[in-house]
């Protein structure tokens, strides 16, 4: 959907939509529309004046995909803003036909997301994590965790209550507000990782796309737990590598 980006004239065919008419044909908020604006989810719009801008049909279609994701399938805005990086220039044609093959031969574990339908609200998850409701509310905001707003009530994917868990337990250790630690902070590991993701397909896509989509799949298979285990031994090794060298 590179079209979105390009600065084009006031083409009354493709800058056919105000704001409004994209709240209406989406049932999503105004408030939610300049939110995925500023996330960089959606395009701005064609600005005509300070308070006006108008919108193109790719506009409309990228709302209701990103309506699907979130509120379907409960994906966090942090992973649908990663898909859609993904799928607009990152991956050529025949490298994403590569990776589709690659898909169909991995392992369910492996190509086959959770179940995300299941919901719980923020009080229900602060209950049994012991963080507040509103670092529940506050990681949604930010995109760390799938969910959805509806009439004022937020409904958290299941699926993400281990991030919570974590989070309950670093802030258990005294990792507290009162020193500055916000949920906020959660993102620095989820950034890191999706960048790391990033690079690991780009050199799978690029390096192995002349094997067959079989033997790459089995390959990811066997490598997955092997890199696992390296990231987490490498993160403890280099904080014991920074302190032991501290003067």
């Amino acid at each position: 959907m590179t079209a979105l980006a390009e600065a084009a004239s006031p083409d009354e065919e493709r800058w056919q939509y105000r704001m409004k008419d994209l709240c209406e044909a989406t049932g999503l908020p105004r408030q939610a529309i300049h939110f995925y604006i500023q996330q960089k989810l959606l395009p701005p719009g064609h600005k005509t004046g300070r308070n006006m801008a108008w919108y193109s049909e790719e506009h409309l279609e990228r709302l209701h995909l990103i309506k699907k994701l979130q509120h379907e399938r409960f994906l966090p805005l942090k992973a649908i803003k990663a898909l859609f990086d993904g799928e607009e220039g990152v991956f050529s044609p025949r490298q994403h036909a590569f990776l589709a093959g690659v898909k169909e031969r991995l392992t369910e574990s492996l190509k086959t997301a959770e179940d995300r339908s299941p919901t719980l609200t923020p009080t229900e998850i602060a209950e049994r994590t012991g963080i507040d409701p509103e670092d529940v509310e506050r990681a949604f905001e930010l995109g760390l965790v799938g969910g959805v707003r509806s009439n004022g009530s937020l409904k958290i994917a299941a699926a993400d209550m281990w991030i919570f868990e974590a989070f309950g337990k670093v802030r258990s250790l005294g990792f507290t507000p009162d020193l500055g630690f916000q949920v906020e902070d959660m993102a620095l590991y989820q950034d890191a990782i999706t960048t790391l993701l990033n690079e690991e397909v780009r050199l799978i896509s690029s390096r192995l796309s002349e094997l067959p989509p079989e033997t790459v799949a089995i390959m990811i298979e066997e490598v997955v737990p092997i890199l696992d285990r390296y990231i987490m031994r490498l993160h403890s090794t280099k904080i014991r590598e920074f302190f032991a060298n501290v003067l």
